[in-house]
């Protein structure tokens, strides 16, 4: 594919300097050296974050985009795949974070910036607004592992039940072994298998 560009969006109060994001990162700089890059720090609120991410999208609409997205990252990352036709690549996907989130409401600070902001209940209204009841098919490959403490991975396998789905056993949030699902997720974006 040429001009491939991955953008990848990180989970709730991560950034770009997530675990996830800077192995993706390493992995194509190794094997996939032309493949562009971006993984920005997400803006606190989804309105922002939304308008920063298809600001993204459509000022660069001459490449070929495909998205990841983990957690919360795999929500915006779903509504943005729907609305742009593009594929998107999910670990461990939120769901309705709109109900999840909710013991959130109040101050927050992100670990990784320090930035501190606020989540109210027009966060979660606009969350909600992003929702998508139905998906299309073979858009997503979605990984999940059951021993994920925050989510409810029977939630993912459910909603993309049409899609490429890999369950597997234990593990937690934060996917372990993640880099072991690179060569799938890569395969799925139509690139060549790497020696």
């Amino acid at each position: 594919m040429n001009n491939l560009s991955i953008l990848y969006l990180h989970g709730f109060n991560s950034s770009p300097q997530s675990l996830k994001a800077q192995l993706t990162e390493q992995y194509l700089a190794k094997y996939y050296p032309g493949v562009t890059f971006y993984c920005p720090q997400i803006g606190a609120s989804p309105q922002a974050a939304i308008k920063q991410l298809e600001q993204l999208l459509t000022g660069n609409s001459e490449q070929n985009w495909c998205l990841m997205g983990s957690s919360l990252g795999g929500y915006f990352s779903t509504y943005l795949a729907e609305k742009y036709q593009l594929k998107a690549a999910l670990i461990n996907p939120a769901i309705r974070p709109f109900e999840l989130l909710t013991d959130y409401i109040g101050r927050q600070q992100n670990p990784y910036t320090g930035e501190i902001y606020m989540v109210t209940e027009q966060y979660m209204q606009v969350l909600q607004a992003l929702y998508n009841e139905k998906i299309s098919k073979n858009r997503y490959l979605v990984m999940v592992q059951t021993g994920d403490e925050v989510l409810d991975y029977q939630q993912a396998v459910d909603k993309y039940q049409d899609s490429q789905v890999i369950v597997q056993s234990g593990g937690d949030h934060s996917f372990i072994n993640y880099q072991t699902m690179l060569p799938d997720i890569m395969a799925f974006f139509g690139l060549p298998a790497h020696d």
